[in-house]
């Protein structure tokens, strides 16, 4: 990377390094979903599928690339309070695009059921039984106040699982430390249109189309076993 910037460096008279970096910087992407927006009915509408995917998540990822292209301005310009002022808006919509993108991976139509192997073996250590965990999770989404995620991470120091929320669009690792593996999205846009204002039909209705064969890949790369 640094060897291409200095050749369009270069090549470009009168134009600093920092600048040729805002200005070949990969943007982020909307990632494209591996199901249809009607493939997780009944238990998520296709309607809410499509708002959620091309209006909210398009949203955090636009917002994102603006975000990070002001701050590499700011930062070129030596200009440090509008960089530091920027970190909120680059933390949320940052951390709406890492969520969404783990969100959409631990959804499927051919999901449900229970987990297997080593992350059946480590829920069953670490909460007593699946049932339990979902218990937990459930209780913990539910009991979100306003906006935000329920998650079952990965506990690196602890080497054990563990139920937590994040607030807003906070992404898990960031905020805590916690490696994500399987989250649930309480935002009202992820379920209102369905489900009213009833969140606990939502978070149990999860479960029918949770992918566990992603959730698994992210415990085995998380315990570096992938």
């Amino acid at each position: 990377m640094l060897s291409r910037a200095n050749k369009i460096f270069s090549a470009v008279p009168g134009r600093t390094l920092a600048a040729v970096f805002v200005s070949t910087r990969a943007k982020h992407v909307l990632p494209a979903l591996a199901y249809d927006y009607g493939a997780l009915e009944p238990h998520i509408s296709a309607e809410i599928m499509e708002l959620h995917h091309s209006k909210h998540h398009a949203t955090y990822v636009n917002n994102l690339n603006v975000a990070e292209e002001k701050y590499a301005e700011a930062q070129e310009r030596g200009d440090f309070t509008a960089a530091l002022a920027l970190q909120p808006v680059l933390k949320f919509n940052g951390g709406g695009h890492i969520n969404h993108t783990i969100f959409w991976n631990n959804l499927s139509p051919d999901g449900g059921g229970e987990p297997q192997g080593e992350l059946m073996e480590a829920i069953k250590r670490d909460f007593g039984s699946f049932d339990q965990m979902k218990e937990k999770l459930n209780a913990a989404s539910v009991g979100v106040q306003g906006s935000g995620w329920g998650w079952l991470g990965y506990c690196k120091n602890r080497q054990g699982l563990q139920v937590v929320t994040c607030a807003n669009q906070d992404p898990l690792e960031a905020t805590t430390g916690l490696v994500p593996l399987f989250g649930i999205d309480v935002w009202e846009h992820a379920y209102y249109l369905q489900y009213k204002n009833v969140r606990p039909d939502y978070v149990k209705s999860i479960y029918n189309v949770a992918n566990w064969d992603d959730v698994s890949e992210r415990y085995l790369q998380a315990i570096g076993k992938a």
